[in-house]
């Protein structure tokens, strides 16, 4: 079997829950918003601070406009908030199989020669904008798909910005799903059929 399943998704899409799904029915850990309490207690910052800068940045975050020149001087929060997170996913994966979502784990763990099976999931925009209004609910003056499109470029600026590639680009995982066509639940069944078949 895989030692590993990273779950990268467009906002939306259902892949939190698909994999905390997934990693039940296999009985193994689930690593998500934990990883965000790890890091905040190995690099101080506050879990507010993780959570925002974390996975999610744009072309307009301070962190990411620093000159090359000061950046031979200064290490961004950001930097070390990505540095923290590569300790914990590294960990989680050293501590044997389970699942990670986000945070570039797929890139990180390939990095370290680490087999994983490296899922993205992504789905239509009604779907999406469903399941976000199910689970979030609306922001007053935000357009609920201005809100996708805006989460998903800040996906794509942390990821392009950290990994040199670009993410939901599907040579970088093995398998992509569409949550919308297929349910959360043929993705659950899918990826652990998967997951089990390896071994």
């Amino acid at each position: 079997m895989y030692p590993v399943i990273t779950i990268s998704r467009e906002f939306g899409s259902g892949g939190h829950s698909i994999g905390e799904k997934v990693a039940k029915k296999l009985g193994i850990p689930f690593y998500d918003g934990d990883i965000v309490t790890q890091v905040a207690e190995d690099s101080g910052y506050a879990k507010e601070l993780i959570e925002e800068q974390g996975e999610y940045s744009s072309s307009a975050n301070k962190w990411f406009d620093i000159s090359a020149a000061s950046a031979m001087y200064f290490q961004s929060p950001q930097d070390e908030i990505f540095i923290a997170q590569k300790k914990v996913i590294l960990k989680c994966a050293a501590e044997g199989p389970c699942v990670i979502v986000g945070r570039c784990a797929d890139y990180i763990l390939r990095k370290e020669h680490i087999h994983c099976l490296n899922v993205f999931i992504h789905s239509d925009m009604e779907h999406r904008k469903e399941r976000v209004l199910q689970r979030y609910g609306s922001i007053k003056d935000v357009g609920i798909e201005k809100r996708l499109a805006k989460k998903d470029k800040q996906r794509k600026t942390y990821y392009k910005y950290y990994t040199d590639q670009n993410w939901g680009n599907y040579r970088n995982y093995d398998v992509a799903l569409d949550s919308g066509m297929l349910g959360e639940e043929t993705c659950v069944d899918i990826i652990c059929e998967l997951y089990n078949r390896k071994e």
